[in-house]
């Protein structure tokens, strides 16, 4: 993780039940007598984020509706604190917009209360939309939620004429349909020693997890479309969960004449990544 990320020890299991009482019905002793959770267990995963929120961001409600994406917290904090090392020049008054914010809210929530910035998150799901303003609404002078009504559009639409983002952030589709999704949750399960049970145990709906053509598909066309609004962001970035999807992004951003860099993050056993991408003056 990343050395500043305030998740790096292990979970402190009896502060977060202290602050969410619900989570100790989900603690267990794994076989080194470590206590954990069931990670394959979609209820679990749930609470300890309610107790996460609470115990670390001042959340005192938080919820999504069933069968939206339950994000891993950790990772998330990653994801930004990198960020941050980009925008390392700036250190006052930074907006960040989140594309694809979901009825979590988690970037704009964990970005507002342990960093001070500033967010807008957009989505095209008005279930998302009303659930992402119910869990920022105690933080509505720091968090906007925008519905984004053209499905077409990433960013017309959301960014307006005047308006200035230090940076962009997207957890894009990974499928390029429910198919390979599917796919992709049996194996997930099958990583987590749970061959019986069916549903992901991060949920997620068909906007969340996949869209036509996939992963590669939509982060091109937010490259095409970041060009549009090149003086009106610092930094367009996106998490690219598909190594093999680089090559055709990296060609995509040379052809557009775009300076790019990759920011490679890991959590345990899991590597990630994100490209981040800019246009010179």
């Amino acid at each position: 993780m990343h050395p500043n990320n305030i998740h790096n020890a292990p979970y402190n299991f009896q502060k977060l039940i202290s602050n969410h009482q619900q989570l100790l019905d989900f603690v267990i002793n794994n076989k080194f007598g470590i206590e954990t959770i069931e990670f394959s267990n979609s209820e679990a995963v749930l609470h300890l984020n309610k107790a996460l929120l609470k115990t670390y961001y001042s959340v005192n409600e938080w919820n999504i509706p069933e069968g939206y994406l339950c994000p891993p917290i950790p990772g998330r904090l990653d994801y930004l604190l990198y960020i941050k090392d980009l925008i390392v020049d700036k250190k006052t008054n930074i907006k960040g917009l989140d594309i694809g914010v979901g009825a979590n809210c988690i970037y704009p929530i964990l970005a507002s209360q342990l960093l001070n910035w500033d967010m807008v998150g957009a989505d095209i799901d008005v279930t998302a939309v009303a659930s992402a303003n119910e869990n920022s609404s105690e933080f509505k002078e720091k968090i906007e939620i925008r519905h984004q009504e053209n499905n077409s559009d990433i960013f017309k639409g959301i960014i307006n004429e005047d308006e200035y983002f230090d940076f962009t952030i997207c957890n894009p589709p990974f499928h390029a349909s429910e198919k390979e999704a599917t796919k992709g949750t049996l194996r997930k399960l099958k990583n987590l020693k749970n061959d019986t049970a069916f549903k992901l145990n991060f949920g997620g709906q068909a906007n969340e997890l996949w869209c036509n053509g996939g992963e590669a598909l939509f982060i091109k066309r937010m490259i095409r479309e970041s060009v549009a609004f090149k003086t009106q962001v610092g930094w367009f970035t996106t998490l690219v969960s598909k190594n093999d999807n680089l090559k055709a992004i990296y060609k995509q951003l040379s052809k557009l004449n775009a300076e790019y860099t990759t920011v490679d993050m890991e959590q345990g056993n899991k590597k990630s990544r994100f490209v981040a991408w800019k246009f010179p003056s």
